[in-house]
């Protein structure tokens, strides 16, 4: 099992779009914070694929990439994930080529096979999901087909992509994904920031169908760890707050930009409403430097991840830094 001290620490970001803010402004603060944690030595600095959400705005995965890797020169910077049941495998393999292209040796490419949207505007994306169980490896394998060496006499290429061999990641929040990236020997990412019940089983589902590969010698699995860090614990409350209100919102259909915390949720949401959430961020660290770092130890003892990537709510783009700076410190000790 990994030694605490040991294992990286990643990022994922969402491009949160505040509600005095706009798009623009969310952009900026991503890259802003890219660099910041690339000079707190995180590993890796991903953002997600979501459609039609205010609150969001990273749907334009593969730009979003482009611009914080330019603006940025160490960390890794990639996809948690692209959504591929929304794309051609050729189109992903020509923008991650392109990526690697130009930032070579620092692309990653998570790949999930949610549509990251509703109903609508999966339909919008011109997305026929009735087969999706059976569509979403036999795309995954077209993928890693694209962005390995073309072989002689292949007339479908990827031009840039082919030869790339771009790092490729299955991401899930069930066991189909985890038994998937086994069977292929890809490393594998669960989304236990918001599907914490199905960890457990998806990390020994995932170990228990690995087979080694080209891409892995033995299970490599990262896991997603909500944490909301500050001076103290009943700052981290307060802060959190801003979470609890995007997630009430989430779950009545009414999804918005991240609202300022609030002193009491008491009036904001309903007891189901707060049991969904609890039960959401069941595995989330919320307080000071010493809750952080023993909830942190305790956590990675647990599941035994060779990485964590951390994802946040934060209103204030300084205290998001700040939490940053405060689970590195406490993980390092």
């Amino acid at each position: 099992m990994p030694q605490p001290s040991a294992i990286p620490l990643s990022v994922l970001d969402l491009a949160p779009v505040r509600q005095d803010g706009n798009v623009a402004a969310a952009l900026h603060n991503s890259l802003d914070l890219a660099r910041h944690v690339e000079a707190l030595g995180y590993n890796r600095f991903w953002v997600a694929e979501h459609h039609n959400m205010p609150g969001i705005a990273s749907s334009a995965t593969s730009v979003l990439i482009g611009y914080l890797a330019g603006g940025t020169s160490t960390i890794r910077v990639g996809s948690g994930g692209v959504m591929l049941p929304n794309h051609a495998p050729l189109v992903i393999a020509e923008q991650f080529g392109t990526l690697e292209a130009l930032y070579p040796g620092r692309i990653d490419l998570g790949l999930g096979r949610a549509p990251g949207s509703d109903p609508m505007t999966m339909r919008a994306l011109r997305r026929d999901m009735t087969d999706d169980d059976n569509a979403f490896p036999q795309n995954v394998q077209e993928l890693l087909a694209l962005l390995a060496p073309a072989a002689e006499g292949q007339k479908l290429r990827a031009v840039p992509g082919a030869g790339s061999n771009v790092p490729v990641w299955l991401l899930g929040s069930s066991t189909f994904s985890a038994q998937l990236a086994g069977l292929l020997g890809l490393p594998f990412s669960f989304a236990s920031h918001f599907a914490p019940q199905r960890l457990m089983d998806a990390l020994e589902t995932y170990r228990h169908f690995f087979r080694p590969s080209e891409y892995l010698e033995k299970p490599y699995v990262m896991v997603g760890l909500p944490v909301i860090a500050a001076d103290t614990d009943e700052t981290a409350h307060y802060q959190a707050t801003t979470q609890y209100q995007r997630l009430v919102n989430l779950v009545r259909g009414q999804p918005t930009v991240l609202m300022p915390p609030v002193d009491s949720m008491d009036g904001l949401w309903e007891p189901r409403e707060e049991a969904y959430v609890r039960s959401h961020l069941g595995v989330a660290i919320i307080g000071g430097p010493k809750t952080v770092k023993e909830k942190l130890a305790m956590f990675i003892e647990q599941t035994g991840a060779d990485e964590l990537i951390v994802t946040t709510d934060f209103y204030d783009p300084a205290d998001r830094k700040r939490s940053f700076e405060i689970l590195m410190d406490a993980h390092r000790g």
